[in-house]
């Protein structure tokens, strides 16, 4: 299947990650409440991205086996270094923090044994294994790979709280994270086919 058709339109399952973005600037007290649920709710990194700064990963082979925690310096590029490298698609989701359609991903669907990669740097983000039929219509996990391969920010959004999902290694836009997902974490990573790479477990 080829790749989706990315457009803003989100289904009624999730809010409006973008107007949420633009419209809504946290203030002292919901930055703090906003703080206090990233701790208890969502396993995940808060490092904070800063271009050309050095950002710590996790690696993996392509068995989904551990290579160890590295150092590295973010993966940054000009727009026109991105727009040569992906789709029209992948640029709009990860450079633009655009949503695909429901429906439409490669990834919503499917079910092969392997990891998820960055698109744009190749970061192991998800091991299949963790992969779920959320019925959002987009690709859904309970956990990323390792938490310090994805940064969490939040975003509140029509009195909602939840979590931008952002590539540690190059600050490429995935998705978000919801706290109404399975067991064990109750965490739903929804993320853009677009924005990821499957990988066959080698």
């Amino acid at each position: 299947m080829g790749e989706a058709v990315a457009t803003t339109k989100l289904s009624p399952a999730a809010p409006d990650p973008a107007r949420g973005r633009r419209g809504f600037l946290l203030s002292g007290f919901a930055a703090v409440s906003a703080w206090a649920l990233h701790r208890t709710s969502v396993a995940g990194a808060l490092q904070v991205l800063t271009p050309a700064g050095d950002v710590t990963i996790e690696r993996f082979s392509a068995a989904g086996k551990s290579e160890g925690i590295v150092k590295l310096p973010m993966v940054v590029k000009t727009e026109a270094e991105w727009k040569k490298q992906l789709s029209a698609a992948s640029f709009f989701v990860t450079r633009q923090e655009g949503t695909e359609r429901a429906f439409t991903g490669k990834y919503a669907d499917s079910h092969g044994d392997g990891l998820y990669r960055c698109i744009c740097c190749d970061n192991a983000l998800f091991n299949s294994v963790t992969k779920y039929d959320s019925g959002t219509g987009w690709p859904s996990f309970w956990q990323p790979i390792a938490a310090i391969n994805v940064t969490n920010t939040p975003v509140r959004s029509y009195g909602s709280q939840y979590f931008e999902v952002k590539c540690t290694l190059c600050a490429a836009h995935l998705g978000h994270v919801f706290n109404d997902g399975p067991r064990p974490t109750g965490l739903r990573y929804c993320m853009n086919s677009v924005a990821l790479t499957f990988v066959p477990r080698g």
